[in-house]
């Protein structure tokens, strides 16, 4: 017995020892399959502008320069990284799949940023610090953002990467490199400079001191005096009205301003003389001030100022031989003088609907120096040219609105980021070592307008910190007198507006909705907007809505993308064109129906694990009510009460990432989660309930009317997500939630471009415009030219199959996210108000579980869209970010041993717990 005992146990230590030796030989070779060495590397000159791709890795936030390499013969943008000479790491939840650390041989020995102290990679990075991938196709000057793998993207010659450290918004509308590919192909004229990531904390602007410290400089309540004359000085006149537009809106005093000013377009209009040539600097102020406090500019103070510009207008330089008075160069605004005549002479015929002469813009861009700042001087070709801040910030405005100069405006962008200091301040001329006020406000107000908003809000804090005791500021850090011309753009820059945008227009009383939720299928105007037939067909196709109940995560895949799916649903109740269609998709979710990989609506949402999400309970629950079913009985669950217990009590601490704030909810990431799952609980008549997540959401509004696109705030301003929020504050009423409303359709309005489209994560963004149209018709009445151009965009993106493009510009072909979101966008029906009854349709078969195949998990939310957001392309809206698409075969194999080993880590037991979960 004690022999056989004996052997037993040296049998049981054999398996013990095969087992652990069995689980090192796996880790051994995990390590070796997450961290990727690098190849030989191809110096950047070995590449040209057609042959091979080339790369560059800021380590700037690691104290590091930006590193430069190629590859002759470029496959892909993952090999692409280590045949250039960099290695990299991937994360425990994702594999290589998701880049976490990147390493340079000539950087500090080969260390991998960041290093385990500042980020574990076990889980995938939170989407305010990782990695970014931008790319650039051959002859482009301008970073795309990557929402797909590095393992993804084939590359050609004269293609260009870029890594780039800290944060972006969904899709990268924030946090672009501050070099250009330009910079990093092979034969550039200069040594790249990234430009440091500003320091300095934010701040605001006290906008009612300055509005207070104005109105005491104003004579008869009327005008501005300079200190000792006696004659007014219309041009700071002008100035302090705009700073009271933006503070006050209509106002008695600004009225009053205004009245004083058409009294006297004479005066300043024409100093030389009513038989003289205009002052086109002064005609062009006073029509953006009838603009902006939405009076005619073709009838103010007795004069049509638009027909003086465009009648003003020189046709010819001194190369002519017959130069005019007042003409420095062809396309000069006569008198103009300098280059902000001229673009404020361009803005207010864009601001009043005329088309300004090509040549006048033109001759914006021919002002523009070679380092991208431009002159504040109207120079003849082959001048001297410097730039200063102020001028290149409203020229970039001014080019950015009028379209069709993106290399300029470009090239700007990039000099405004390199002339930023630490502080966040700009100095006002080069060679200054100061920051000037007025060149911080007006570079804040371009930046803003570009999409760049932590340095816009670093600039503003900057600002917030000089502004003097009285409420003024002063012309430079160190001034202790204020100014009445540094303090007008300083206030506009406070208030998160400018020239471009400004307005006192309130938006009118909410009129009828556009479209009838309820009846029939909506109709919209015949030729105006998208094929919802046509669109509807593509999204109930055989092969996307797999056995009529569900979409999945990806060509080839058996898993269904839940998020995506109710996205579809959506659209078909919008429309109300397939509603046999559309109760197969619910009774799949209601019923519970498996996937190809026998997943469920559950293992998505998590429901009943401690991983639940808020938004994708929302979602589920959204749809329910959406097509009369019981949320608090859908999919064998109580959604309404989950949702009760999922909103949180307070902030959670790291590593816990589950909660961002009291009266967020558990694992919702974005505003578009938020957002849905306030709608969904006030949707079930729990008013209450909602009442704190209400307020969180409508304390995450930004000055300018926008929200950002994740929770926590990184501080960007995205049109979806100011959308999604806008109809949810639009549902919840009252008079803070109106105030926000108005506020925010104000904002999106402001952010169409000139062919209809919106900004987005994706570029000129079919989706983003399709929210835009739903958020805009809360208010059709006001904005009724604005929604109509949208829908003429979307229909202008609409492919011949029925589908739609991800974005004006982009990649064409039809994308079924994008396609879901235009279908139900274009009819204008609120997701609050979103409501289709399945009366007279036949329940549908469920499909059973078949094959299955991995996925790649990233922040914010699954492949299946988990937070409940939608985006422009195939993530989800929740903050999804670039990564290799590699298969997880391997770290599957290690979990199981790890199990077996009675290693509890925390990404095991979460992935037991929560299937498909990305947190």
């Amino acid at each position: 017995m004690r022999t056989g005992k004996r052997r037993n146990g040296r049998v049981a230590g054999a398996r013990g020892t095969a087992l652990v030796s069995a689980l090192f030989i796996l880790l051994a070779a995990c390590v070796t399959f997450l961290t990727t060495t690098s190849a030989a590397a191809d110096g950047v000159g070995d590449c040209t502008a057609s042959k091979g791709a080339a790369v560059a890795v800021d380590f700037g936030p690691f104290g590091g320069p930006l590193e430069r390499g190629c590859d002759t013969t470029p496959t892909t943008g993952y090999d692409l990284l280590h045949d250039a000479g960099f290695t990299t790491s991937g994360t425990q939840h994702d594999g290589p799949a998701f880049i976490c650390r990147i390493g340079y041989s000539d950087f500090n020995s080969g260390t991998q940023y960041p290093t385990p102290d500042r980020e574990s990679c076990v889980l995938t990075p939170q989407a305010t610090a990782y990695w970014s991938y931008w790319t650039a196709s051959p002859g482009q000057d301008e970073w795309t953002y990557s929402r797909y793998g590095a393992m993804d993207r084939k590359l050609k010659g004269g293609d260009v990467d870029a890594w780039v450290y800290g944060g972006t918004d969904v899709g990268g509308a924030t946090g672009k490199p501050a070099f250009t590919p330009d910079d990093v192909r092979a034969g550039g004229t200069h040594t790249p400079d990234p430009g440091g990531t500003p320091t300095g904390a934010p701040g605001k602007v006290d906008l009612t001191a300055a509005a207070t410290w104005l109105k005491g400089r104003l004579t008869d309540g009327e005008r501005i005096v300079d200190d000792g004359a006696t004659a007014p000085n219309y041009s700071l006149t002008a100035d302090t009205a705009y700073a009271l537009a933006a503070v006050d809106g209509q106002s008695a005093t600004l009225d009053k301003v205004t009245d004083f000013l058409a009294a006297h377009v004479g005066d300043f209009g024409y100093p030389s003389g009513a038989d003289q040539a205009p002052d086109a600097t002064a005609v062009a102020r006073l029509a953006l001030i009838a603009e902006v406090t939405e009076r005619d500019p073709r009838a103010f103070g007795g004069r049509d100022l638009i027909d003086v510009l465009t009648k003003n207008v020189c046709a010819a330089g001194p190369e002519s031989g017959d130069v005019p008075p007042g003409c420095t160069a062809k396309g000069d605004f006569r008198s103009a003088s300098y280059t902000e005549g001229q673009a404020l002479s361009v803005l207010a015929l864009i601001r009043a609907g005329a088309t300004p002469p090509a040549m006048t813009t033109d001759r914006l861009t021919l002002l523009q120096c070679k380092d991208g700042g431009i002159t504040s001087i109207l120079i003849r070709p082959g001048e001297y040219c410097d730039g200063d801040p102020v001028t290149t910030g409203l020229v970039a405005l001014v080019l950015h609105k009028a379209g069709g100069h993106d290399d300029a405006v470009t090239n700007a962008r990039s000099y405004l980021t390199k002339a930023q200091r630490a502080d966040g301040s700009f100095p006002g001329y080069t060679g200054s070592t100061t920051g000037s006020v007025t060149a911080t406000a007006y570079a804040a107000q371009a930046l803003r307008a570009l999409g760049d908003t932590k340095r816009a809000d670093a600039a503003v804090g900057w600002l917030s910190r000089h502004q003097l005791k009285n409420g003024g500021f002063g012309f430079e850090e160190t001034d202790t007198d204020p100014a009445l011309y540094a303090t007008s753009p300083a206030v506009l820059a406070g208030a998160g507006t400018s020239l471009v945008a400004l307005t006192t227009k309130k938006p009118a009383p909410p009129s009828t909705p556009p479209t009838d939720p309820t009846g029939s299928p909506s109709a919209p105007t015949p030729g105006t907007g998208p094929d919802l037939k046509k669109g509807v067909a593509y999204l109930t196709k055989a092969s996307h809505l797999k056995q009529g109940h569900y979409y999945t995560a990806g060509t080839g895949s058996a898993r269904a993308d839940f998020g995506l799916t109710i996205d579809g649903a959506y659209a078909l109740a919008a429309t109300g064109l397939n509603n046999a269609k559309l109760r197969g998709i619910v009774d799949f979710l209601d019923h519970r129906g498996k996937d190809g990989e026998g997943r469920t609506v559950d293992d998505w949402t998590g429901i009943g694990t401690p991983y639940v999400a808020g938004g994708s309970l929302a979602k589920t629950a959204l749809l329910a009510e959406a097509v009369g079913r019981d949320p608090r009985h859908f999919a064998g669950h109580d959604l309404i009460a989950a949702l009760a217990k999922a909103v949180c009590t307070k902030p959670s601490t790291a590593p816990d990432r589950s909660c961002a704030a009291k009266g967020a909810y558990r694992y919702a990431p974005s505003v578009f989660a938020q957002s849905l799952a306030v709608m969904a609980q006030l949707r079930a008549g729990e008013k209450a309930a909602a009442e704190q997540p209400t307020a969180y959401l409508e304390s995450l509004q930004q000055p300018s009317g926008a929200w950002p696109s994740l929770i926590p705030s990184t501080n960007d301003s995205d049109v979806d997500s100011t959308a999604i929020a806008a109809m949810t504050l639009d549902l919840a009423g009252g008079t803070t939630a109106d105030k926000a409303v108005d506020k925010a359709l104000a904002w999106i309005a402001s952010k169409q471009l000139t062919d209809g489209g919106f900004p987005g994560a994706a570029g000129d963004s079919v989706n983003s415009a399709a929210l835009a149209v739903q958020a805009l018709s809360l208010d059709a009445g006001a904005y009724t030219s604005k929604i109509a151009k949208a829908r003429k965009f979307l229909a202008s993106q609409q492919n011949t199959d029925g589908g739609f493009n991800v974005a004006k510009g982009g990649q064409r072909g039809s994308d079924l996210r994008a396609s879901t979101q235009a279908v139900g966008g274009a009819t204008g029906i609120s997701f609050g108000t979103l409501k289709r009854s399945l009366t007279g349709t036949s329940p549908q078969p469920t499909p059973s579980p078949s094959s299955s195949a991995p996925e790649i998990i990233t922040t914010g939310g699954d492949a299946a869209g988990r937070d409940g957001g939608t985006s422009a392309s195939g993530g989800d809206g929740g903050g999804v970010l670039a990564s290799t698409g590699a298969q997880i075969g391997t770290l599957a194999a290690i979990a199981a041993l790890l199990v077996l080993a009675g290693w509890r880590t925390v990404i095991i037991a979460r992935r037991r717990t929560d299937p498909g979960s990305g947190r």
